[in-house]
């Protein structure tokens, strides 16, 4: 697929209407289309998604759940994608719904496919649109491969059905804990599951320095990536590796309006998170992630079953029933961001911005 073609999911239990649909939107559009035949299948691909679709074409009239009722559960998940409901049974009560959960276009059939792919393009640029106006770029630094992604793996997946850019730096090989080879092909696999770029570098496992080289590799780094957030190592931890990765990042990302620190198995009981990102949905990219860590397989704290765990314990700080906890270093907002969106009360689910519209902050 090329970086550019728009991604348009289709919601539709019709096998005929399905087809038209596909057929005008990748014929006549130009699009990569996927269909969803319930409210379940669509909402459960929505939730694995790598990358975020363009437009949602939607039926009203499903088995089961219908494709008004589900709105609101689309929006919890990606607040940027585009609806657009056609239906052959409009009623005033059907428009009404639609206009309050937000649906931005609401089609009565028959319907022309020019009529279909006009209206579906046009929605699907301006969603791409207003997703790069707001997209962040990311980097998330470790110590050793498979720090990052225990810490922040579904965040970072979060970040990439948010569209973000992501840069996932290493600092050693970790051959202390295998090889150093074997470690990296992992490290690579990792990242591809989010679409993030590898920076891998061979610092010595088990002594690293801030002041041997350490912040200037990691300021080259920032300087090339320029974030806008940071994650990294909490200072609260046992691994003399972690605390000297968090030491060295306050320095090189001095400059980072975000930086935000995760927890690791090696943490301590002083890690005190004041954030708790809500990681519904993402859990499972993470999972995937850690599953490449093969080599790694045999430590307890990559089980599925303790990640989830793991996840579910933070959730009791937070209206989500799986987080991923931060403790924040810095969050620099200016005033006319703060007063755009009122700050959120420190715990709140997802919300690293302030607000409480998805997982990472956007406002649709």
């Amino acid at each position: 697929m090329a970086d550019d073609q728009l991604r348009a999911i289709v919601l539709e239990d019709d096998p005929d209407a399905a087809l038209f649909m596909r057929i005008a939107l990748e014929r006549h559009g130009g699009m990569l289309v996927h269909a969803a035949t319930t409210a379940d299948e669509l909402l459960a691909t929505l939730r694995r998604a790598q990358h975020p679709y363009d437009v949602l074409v939607s039926d009203i009239q499903l088995p089961g759940r219908s494709g008004l009722e589900i709105l609101p559960d689309v929006r919890e998940i990606d607040p940027t994608l585009p609806i657009m409901i056609v239906t052959a049974y409009p009623t005033i009560g059907h428009a009404v719904v639609a206009l309050r959960e937000s649906a931005d276009e609401f089609l009565v059939k028959p319907v022309t496919a020019t009529q279909v792919v006009d209206r579906a393009t046009e929605l699907a640029h301006r969603a791409r649109r207003e997703r790069a106006a707001s997209r962040q770029r990311v980097l998330a630094v470790g110590a050793h491969p498979d720090d990052v992604e225990i810490g922040v793996g579904a965040t970072l997946a979060a970040h990439a059905a948010a569209g973000d850019e992501l840069v996932i730096l290493t600092l050693s090989g970790g051959a202390v804990g295998g090889s150093a080879a074997v470690r990296h092909d992992e490290a690579l696999d990792a990242a591809a599951v989010v679409g993030a770029r590898l920076v891998h570098l061979d610092f010595p496992d088990t002594r690293l320095d801030p002041a041997d080289g350490l912040i200037t590799a990691i300021e080259e780094v920032v300087a090339e990536t320029t974030p806008d957030r940071v994650y990294t190592h909490s200072a609260h931890d046992r691994h003399q590796d972690h605390r000297a990765v968090n030491e060295a990042v306050q320095i090189a990302a001095r400059t980072v309006p975000g930086v935000w620190l995760y927890q690791s198995p090696s943490a301590s009981v002083a890690f005190a998170p004041q954030q708790f990102v809500d990681v519904d949905g993402f859990l499972e990219a993470k999972l995937r992630m850690l599953a490449a860590y093969s080599s790694q397989a045999h430590r307890e704290y990559m089980q599925p079953d303790v990640v989830r765990a793991t996840a579910r314990y933070w959730s009791r700080f937070s209206p989500a029933r799986e987080v991923e906890p931060l403790e924040t270093l810095r969050a620099s907002e200016t005033l006319a961001t703060a007063v755009r969106a009122a700050p959120a009360v420190d715990g709140q689910a997802g919300d690293l911005h302030g607000r409480a519209a998805d997982p990472l902050g956007r406002t649709s």
